[in-house]
């Protein structure tokens, strides 16, 4: 297939970019380059067990350009929609932006899908759920923040995106799947934008201590991006998975102190673990979620598809991939 992939430079678009490629399909990548890195998409190399290859062409271009994406919309049999703000910190730091990002840009895609009905993958994420601390299958209740708290943008920003995606099936015909990601973890992701593991791995390979946020007994469930790679990959291929939202999740969970000592460990650092308060890391009006436990069960049911590698692995890949690349580039703002 011809297939163009939004942010396919990027963490999780660089994966799916590599394993579209490398089975054939005809890749095309649309990045800006904001957060996305022209290095992701080098000759291909064995990174988290998939052999990539680089994709057919790639446009550094903005999904906010409208007619670009109308033209590179026009060209593809399927959009794998990943471009998006990244980060925690973003969102805080760039509301405006990061929600013009997320919204616009969702919009120009499905607007030019409109005319061929290409299958269009808008990606998600648990953030929808917000603060509900129950099981959570995809219909579950959406609970929020005041819209006073910046943390609480990225929630409605992809609900949004969401709503964009079911309109259009319904209303203009555009087969759509929402993949929602919970915490999505492995080899090219940054730390610098809030994402743990990366910044944990990353302190402790240069003897840093390990910054905490909060008391640290929050509790995640981090995928390896290889195993949510697959995910996305078995959606786009499945007729059946159109109109629906599918959580894309381990089920393994930790907190992130635990996180913390399981990374010292490891890496066999002499780190020492330092909580700092959340209104220190971000400001007094940040809210935290204290837990996410996922239910892949649609998912599972429809595809078959479960993650098949361990916290301890996802581990120790980014290890690996800091150490090759040097842990420092995992704390840098990408310029």
């Amino acid at each position: 297939m011809r297939i163009l992939v939004t942010g396919g430079a990027g963490f999780i678009g660089s994966h799916v970019t590599r394993t579209l490629a490398a089975r054939g399909d005809r890749v095309t990548v649309l990045d800006d380059l904001s957060t996305g890195d022209l290095a992701n998409l080098d000759e291909p190399t064995r990174v988290a067990g998939d052999l990539g290859a680089p994709p057919a062409e790639i446009v550094v271009g903005s999904v906010l350009d409208r007619p670009l994406v109308e033209e590179l919309v026009d060209a593809a049999d399927a959009v794998v929609h990943l471009a998006s703000a990244v980060g925690v910190r973003t969102i805080v730091d760039e509301p405006m932006q990061s929600m013009r990002t997320m919204i616009a840009g969702t919009e120009h895609v499905l607007e030019a899908a409109r005319r061929r009905r290409p299958r269009v993958l808008v990606a998600s994420t648990s953030e929808v759920y917000g603060k509900n601390p129950g099981l959570l299958d995809e219909t579950a209740d959406r609970i929020l923040g005041p819209t006073s708290v910046t943390r609480w943008i990225y929630a409605t920003a992809k609900a949004i995106d969401e709503y964009l995606a079911y309109g259009y099936w319904h209303d203009a015909g555009v087969p759509t799947v929402v993949p929602r990601f919970f915490n999505t973890v492995g080899p090219r992701q940054s730390g610098a934008r809030g994402m743990v593991i990366p910044r944990f791995v990353a302190q402790a390979l240069l003897g840093h201590d390990l910054a905490v946020y909060g008391d640290g007994t929050q509790r995640r469930c981090f995928c390896h991006v290889a195993d949510a790679t697959e995910a996305v990959v078995g959606l786009l291929d499945e007729p059946a998975a159109v109109g629906h939202a599918y959580n894309i999740a381990s089920t393994e969970e930790t907190s992130i102190l635990g996180l913390a000592q399981r990374i010292v460990a490891v890496t066999n650092s002499a780190s020492r673990i330092r909580r700092v308060p959340l209104e220190v890391a971000f400001d007094e009006d940040f809210e935290d979620v204290e837990r996410r436990r996922p239910d892949t069960t649609r998912i599972r049911s429809l595809l078959g598809w479960h993650p098949t590698r361990s916290l301890d692995e996802i581990i120790r890949d980014v290890v690996a991939a800091a150490t090759a690349v040097g842990p420092a580039s995992l704390l840098e703002e990408v310029a």
